[in-house]
């Protein structure tokens, strides 16, 4: 027996004893037996034997066992796979099949043997490494030969032949010639029926942008995948890949080159992200998540911490929590699909943290997809048709949208991209599918994905003299297909300036746990030492510890951020388990009833209501159900929707611009026949505009300026004297006026944090039409007072709301 004979039983001996030891079973684990009765369980639905062995616990049992795996894995893998196979047919003789092909995979910790392709150089050729990247391509499966049969008609014998190239392990690569005739010159017929094929695939790994040396282009490496790893990953999908390092030779044309292309043979494929499988959950997981779900302060609570490091849009906030939930997906017996997926646009000033919230976005989704409006294309965003390098043959390649299926999509600078490749994703939006009929293809591939898209308005910044949909400048067809529309507006503000202020400082001049300034500023490498930490742990923490330098000074009754982590597991969780909630009557009739309001109201502004708005109330309150980890959509649900569809159809920044123009006066006011305005626009996350345009304008008059110029009370329309000229005694108030002044209180303070005044309410009134005069509001706001919800200043005319 030669040596390499003697090494091969050696090898093979050492690995039968740390599978009949069953290696852990002394520390109450045991999990190499138990690993092949999982695989021997799922065998005849799988019909692939595929052993994962820890590298850590082979260096536990044998040092040197380990040190040969990763310097000669070639040499090794062939006696460990012959040793398993023999170790399964022991304990289950008739399970498998006599051409089952039994594998042997590494996983854990490589060491210096982990790289990214641009690491991959000679010094790993022939060894076992561990290759991290992004998955760019991925050829068709084809079958490759491994042992062909042939059949002699004149001796009527079959003979056959075994083939071996460079990426096999059971030996040196054999003759690719094919044989046409035997020994003795007799012609062979090939036996395709009778022969043996694998799978053969060849995917490209980029590496990762965040390990790239900056103003480098990100390096490529082909990796072969064999067998039961065809398949294994996709385009997009960020990977783990442990395999052999091969040379292969270049092929000759009469000349042979000396310098050889490597690719990597894989033989274990495992996704990187820890949300691909979809995240576990720990008894104490669900005891915070129902926890929590029973809280009144939900919605506020998950919209705070979505992206605490930007201040303000608490609404918006909202809005993307109940988009990464998701309403109900239907298909109906006629075959017509109802799309669940909801698709928000955000229109803007620049520098109000439209791109900052897609971030926020693509940090909680499982699965997003980030592209821009300049960077891509319509067929980068679908699906484009390429030629195949290797066959010639026409084939699809999959867009950011098809690879987002059953995620999100992020589009920032949604308004550069050009007009022909917008309209590309208009069947996407809708019917959430993607339908080639290009070169010959007729097909239709799925993209059930959420669109998340930032634009900055069509002059560069927000006109407010014209009408939302100038500003936009898309085309209704596409905006109807957007479930929510926020306008974001940078206005001067100088307390909100100030806050923002304080709030962008103090991330500043915060600094992690565990930073000690040589990090150069990679906040990134300690975020994710502390996860590490806690995912070896097993624990996942509810909240954050609050710091002001990164929220904000605490107000009173404010919580904690719930932590990153428990805030996926929590959407993760809604998505899962109630994937599919069911409308109650009393919602149903909710819906129907606001949905007519709607279709009739005079106060709706910004767009059209269409049945698409329909549809978009019955997602947004599926999705605000499964927030709450309900089976079933109640009559609450709907309220709460309607108070955020009201704020996107019923705020116009615009409204009161686009009115006649009258003359300004020195205070800033326009004085006209019958209205009043301000030169101050109010900020879209204070909440939405009052119902109707002269409301508005009333509204906007009650605030008094911040630098404490008089109110506006002179205006001749809304004066005492055009009211009824008698006032009736105090305490003489009727329930139904008093139940007006307080309606007509709240929405002259929903418009901004500055004074209102006792004018400002008659005008709401009287655009109403109830005329009451300044002696019943007063005897209102000092009821109010009483309670606490508002402070009136000395004269009694100005008052602040204090909720």
């Amino acid at each position: 027996m030669d040596e390499q004979s003697e090494l091969r039983l050696e090898l093979k001996r050492d690995f039968t004893e740390f599978l009949d030891q069953d290696f852990g079973r002394e520390t109450g684990e045991g999990r190499y037996v138990r690993k092949v009765d999982d695989v021997l369980k799922q065998y005849p639905q799988t019909k692939r034997v595929r052993l994962e062995v820890d590298l850590q616990d082979l260096s536990d049992y044998n040092e040197e066992l380990h040190r040969r795996v990763l310097s000669s894995p070639a040499t090794c893998l062939p006696p460990f796979e012959e040793a398993l196979e023999e170790f399964i047919r022991n304990r289950q003789p008739k399970l498998l099949e006599e051409s089952q092909r039994v594998h042997v995979a590494f996983t854990g910790e490589f060491g210096h043997h982990t790289a990214s392709p641009r690491q991959l150089t000679s010094e790993f050729l022939s060894k076992l490494v561990n290759l991290q990247g992004i998955v760019t391509r991925c050829t068709l499966v084809r079958p490759k030969i491994v042992r062909s049969v042939h059949w002699c008609p004149a001796t009527g014998q079959f003979t056959s032949r075994e083939y071996r190239d460079v990426t096999s392990n059971a030996g040196a690569p054999t003759t690719t010639a094919y044989p046409t005739k035997d020994e003795s010159g007799n012609l062979l017929v090939t036996q395709y029926g009778l022969s043996t094929y694998i799978d053969h695939q060849t995917v490209t790994i980029q590496e990762l942008p965040e390990t790239a040396p900056p103003g480098q282009l990100p390096r490529s490496v082909e990796v072969i995948l064999e067998d039961d790893l065809r398949d294994a990953c996709k385009p997009g999908d960020r990977v783990s890949i442990c395999g052999i390092y091969k040379p292969v030779a270049p092929r000759a044309n009469g000349s042979v080159s000396g310098v050889f292309r490597a690719v990597v043979v894989a033989n274990s494929v495992q996704k990187l992200s820890r949300d691909a499988q979809g995240p576990t959950f720990t008894e104490e997981d669900y005891d915070n998540i129902t926890g929590l779900a029973g809280e009144a302060d939900l919605m506020e609570q998950l919209g705070a911490s979505l992206a605490p490091s930007i201040h303000g849009h608490a609404t918006i906030k909202k809005a993307l929590v109940l988009l990464l939930a998701g309403g109900r997906e239907r298909t109906l017996a006629n075959g017509t699909h109802l799309r669940g997926d909801i698709n928000c646009l955000m229109v803007g000033d620049p520098g109000v943290a439209k791109s900052q919230l897609l971030r926020a976005v693509m940090n909680i989704a499982p699965l997003c997809v980030s592209t821009t409006g300049r960077g891509s294309s319509g067929v980068g965003l679908t699906a484009a048709v390429t030629t195949d390098a290797d066959t010639g043959e026409r084939r699809l390649e999959a867009g950011a949208m098809v690879l987002a299926d059953r995620g999100v999509v992020c589009i920032d600078e949604f308004d550069k991209m050009n007009d022909g490749d917008r309209v590309a994703i208009h069947e996407v939006m809708e019917q959430q599918t993607v339908t080639i009929a290009k070169a010959g293809i007729l097909t239709s591939l799925n993209a059930r994905c959420s669109v998340v898209a930032a634009a900055n308005p069509i002059y560069g910044h927000y006109d407010r003299t014209i009408s939302i949909t100038r500003n936009i400048g898309l085309p209704d067809s596409l905006l109807s297909r957007f479930d929510l529309l926020f306008v974001v507006l940078d206005n001067n503000d100088a307390a909100r300036d100030r806050e923002i202020a304080e709030h962008v400082l103090g991330q500043h001049r915060y600094r992690a746990p565990g930073d000690d300034g040589k990090n150069a500023g990679n906040d990134r490498y300690i975020e994710n030492l502390e996860e590490d930490e806690e995912r070896e742990r097993g624990i996942t923490p509810m909240y954050v510890k609050y710091d002001a330098r990164l929220y904000g000074p605490r107000k009173a009754g404010q919580k904690e951020p719930l932590s990153l982590p428990f805030l996926k597991k929590f959407i993760a969780f809604a998505k899962q388990r109630f994937a599919a909630p069911e409308l109650s009557p009393e919602a149903s009739d909710a819906i129907a009833e606001y949905y007519a309001d709607l279709r009739n109201s005079q106060e709706v502004k910004a767009l059209p209501v269409t049945v698409r708005t329909l549809e978009t109330i019955i997602r947004l309150s599926c999705a605000h159900a499964k927030v709450r980890l309900s089976a079933v959509v109640e009559k609450s649900d709907v309220e709460e929707v309607q108070s955020l569809v009201d704020f996107i159809l019923k705020s116009d920044p615009s409204a009161h611009e686009t009115r006649r123009p009258g003359r300004r006066r020195e205070g800033g006011a326009k004085r006209g026949r019958g209205e009043g305005g301000s030169d101050s626009d109010d900020d879209m996350d204070d909440g939405p505009d009052t119902p109707r345009r002269q409301q508005q304008t009333a509204a906007a008059a009650a605030a008094a300026p911040a630098d404490g110029a008089a109110p506006m009370e002179a205006d001749e329309p809304i004066s005492d004297a055009d009211e009824e000229p008698a006032a009736p005694a105090v305490g003489a108030v009727g329930a139904d006026s008093a139940e007006a002044i307080r309606r007509a209180i709240d929405e002259v303070g929903s418009t901004g944090r500055e004074a209102c005044s006792v004018t400002g309410v008659k005008a709401v009134l009287a655009a109403k039409g109830v005329h009451v005069s300044s002696g019943e509001i007063v005897e209102v706001l000092q009821q109010l007072e009483s309670d606490g919800r508002v402070a009136m200043e000395e004269g009694g005319d100005l008052f602040y709301v204090a909720y």
